[in-house]
């Protein structure tokens, strides 16, 4: 082939992918919303990293409504996101009481209108081999993890539609997108969540609806104290908080929000957090039988069955002189910003 056609090939594959770029500015600008005044409901919305997303929606001029099931944890948000120019409004609700779910929903709609933007991030974390988890387990975190989130979207769906406009933004995980050990029946919710809210994605656009499934790797939220631990629970909870605390494996929570808002902002499909989700999630489409080998010898690393057995101990409860030394300082830091902390 000559030169001549060699480059005529190259310009006419430039320009295509030229106006590939073109068509995706233009869609993102034509999908673009501002925050200002627009409701927005964040589920879990008093701690870690839900508080962090009410901050940087507060800063936007949303009005926020949250909802947990800890009153003052509520109590303590709010005023946290007052000081920050929030228009707040807090309702202590059980996400896995259906009822409760929908009579949240309505309360906020009376108070504030309907809503525009809802984030999903309510969940819980379950630390353990899979020889102390149980049926319950499983069946428990499928409950706040998925149906939590399914019960919400139910009920904001109705005025989404008859309005034909809303964002939806699911908080599952990168243990929705690769099965990490000791983390089973969290990762059986998130891979649920996950692909519930890519197929609500492609039937909701045509009502102008925009679902956005966030998948992010470790985020230093001040989670690990909050999580539940079985077996061996302070060697469990040891290995957990410090992946959480190191800056290489784990992203700031502040960060991590901002490119959440901007995905929620432009309608984006997918947002995966951290670049060693990234790297893995793309390593596990490719090759998965690699990612099952490698997380196979990593299996070997972390703690065997014994200690507490199937008992649960809470990672506050847990701590040893290992998780309050200087590898988890960051992880101690986030949880007395983003009131993890019970007083």
């Amino acid at each position: 082939m000559s030169t001549f056609n060699n480059n005529r090939i190259a310009l006419w594959g430039l320009a295509g992918l030229g106006a590939v770029l073109a068509v995706k500015t233009l869609m993102n600008q034509w999908r673009k919303i501002d925050f200002q005044g627009k409701t927005v409901v964040i589920t879990g919305g008093s701690r870690g990293l839900g508080l962090v997303l009410a901050r940087e929606f507060a800063q936007e001029g949303a009005n926020l409504a949250i909802c947990a099931r800890d009153e003052d944890e509520l109590e303590r948000a709010q005023a946290d996101l007052e000081l920050n120019g929030g228009r707040v409004f807090t309702y202590v609700c059980d996400l896995t009481d259906k009822g409760q779910v929908t009579a949240f929903i309505q309360t906020v709609e009376q108070e504030f209108g309907p809503v525009d933007v809802l984030v999903n991030n309510a969940g819980t974390i379950l630390v353990t081999p899979i020889e102390h988890a149980t049926e319950e387990d499983f069946r428990e975190v499928m409950e706040v993890n998925f149906w939590a989130a399914f019960y919400t979207i139910q009920a904001v769906l109705p005025q989404m539609r008859l309005r034909r406009a809303g964002r939806i933004v699911n908080i599952a995980s990168f243990g929705g997108k690769v099965s990490f050990p000791h983390l089973l029946p969290y990762s059986t919710s998130k891979f649920a969540l996950v692909g519930y809210s890519e197929g609500l994605r492609a039937e909701l656009v045509k009502d102008g609806i925009y679902v956005t499934t966030v998948c992010p790797g470790l985020m230093r939220t001040g989670s690990p104290r909050n999580a539940q631990f079985k077996g061996q629970n302070e060697k469990e909870y040891a290995w957990f908080k410090i992946g959480d605390s190191l800056p290489v494996l784990s992203k700031g929570a502040v960060e991590s929000a901002r490119q959440i808002l901007h995905a929620c902002r432009y309608g984006q499909a997918e947002l995966i957090i951290s670049l060693p989700a990234k790297v893995a999630s793309a390593v596990h489409g490719l090759a998965p039988g690699l990612t099952s080998e490698v997380l196979s010898a990593v299996n070997l690393l972390l703690p065997g069955p014994g200690g507490i057995g199937e008992q649960r101990a809470l990672g506050k409860d847990s701590e040893t002189s290992v998780t309050r030394s200087v590898f988890t300082t960051w992880t101690d830091d986030a949880a007395e910003a983003n009131n993890q902390y019970q007083w």
